[in-house]
């Protein structure tokens, strides 16, 4: 059973030797549901979406687009309420007090929150008086956090010419003015080039490791979850379909992944039956001309599968084999692969 918002769970507290009670799960959702629109045009976002994030760590929302992520940092950062379930952030109900959560909280949107017109400093400056923060605090402040960012060549020009990864590690930079307990990133490094995300990379985690800060990052990107999240909870149609830590979620699938690309599009009937009589080789799936499988020793399977294709006449360009990843996880829970996946959100949208 939940509970009321003046009450903690034993398994998210701690009580210190002052007597002291120390909120241990900073970010809690329980059975959230929310829909949007109405009767037969009624979308539901989230079906009941439940974790908990632990102080000090980085924890990953994963899953497509239109998984509900974003829905569910509504809901925690008070910008939307409920239809069902219950939310606390650092111990404290969303809907019951949400101006204390918004006092404990920062909050990294999708889209940027920068005033290009302004300068660096002048955005930190707005944040931080937002926060009631004035003079040497607030200056000081600033000049810090440009600093650890990276941004303090730039502090003083306009940011319609900084680069897009200059204006995301702004738009950290500005959610950390008040030092927040608790950080909401939705979805931080998307558009960005490779190494402007790997840097950022390293600041999210510093957040976390360096700082106690409990970071909730939302992210369609199996290698982000996988390199920044000590939890990750992966999310499909609404609802935590799997959760656990990255290496936690791949031991469970055992042996190797076998990845095949063939030369035409095959029947996933056709190929299942091709494998079949194949020891060891099992969870075989095919979309267009990508198949994979799993097997006890993916090695020693090759050549099997490449005989059996060979012999129903399915051409095959190119085998891999891989130690599972994310995306396997994925596949095996939420029963389509994350690609398959994201271009179902496409369809639906068009």
């Amino acid at each position: 059973m939940w509970y009321k918002s003046t009450m903690l769970m034993e398994s998210g507290t701690k009580i210190e030797s002052s007597g002291a009670v120390v909120v241990e799960a900073m970010i809690e959702a329980e059975g959230l549901v929310k829909t949007y629109g109405k009767r037969d045009k009624a979308v539901r976002a989230l079906g009941g979406l439940s974790f908990r994030a632990r102080r000090g760590t980085v924890f990953a929302l994963l899953g497509p687009n239109g998984a509900g992520k974003s829905t569910a940092v509504k809901i925690l950062t008070t910008l939307t309420r409920p239809d069902e379930g219950q939310a606390l952030v650092a111990g404290t109900d969303v809907v019951a007090y949400p101006d204390r959560v918004r006092r404990t909280i920062g909050v990294v949107s999708q889209g940027t929150g920068v005033d290009i017109q302004a300068t660096g400093r002048e955005n930190l400056r707005l944040q931080g008086q937002l926060y009631g923060m004035r003079g040497r605090r607030l200056e000081e402040r600033a000049s810090e956090l440009l600093e650890r960012f990276g941004l303090a060549d730039a502090a003083d020009r306009i940011a319609r010419g900084y680069s897009g990864g200059m204006r995301r590690r702004l738009d950290i930079a500005m959610s950390l003015v008040h030092d927040p307990q608790v950080l909401f990133l939705d979805e931080p490094t998307t558009g960005l080039d490779p190494e402007v995300r790997a840097d950022m990379w390293d600041q999210i985690a510093a957040l976390a490791s360096e700082q106690d800060k409990t970071v909730l990052l939302t992210t369609h990107y199996l290698e982000e979850a996988d390199q920044l999240a000590a939890r990750v909870a992966i999310v499909d149609r609404g609802k935590v379909v799997a959760e656990g830590t990255p290496e936690e979620l791949k031991s469970e699938l055992r042996g190797d992944a076998v990845y095949v690309e063939l030369a035409e599009p095959a029947v996933d009937g056709a190929v299942r039956d091709a494998l079949a009589p194949i020891a060891g080789v099992r969870e075989v799936a095919v979309d267009g001309r990508a198949l994979r499988a799993r097997a006890e020793d993916g090695g020693r399977a090759v050549p099997s599968v490449l005989q059996a294709l060979e012999a129903r006449g399915i051409e095959v360009l190119s085998v891999r084999v891989a130690r599972p990843s994310l995306d396997d996880v994925y596949l095996r829970y939420a029963g389509r692969t994350f690609q398959e996946a994201e271009s179902e959100e496409t369809e639906v949208k068009k």
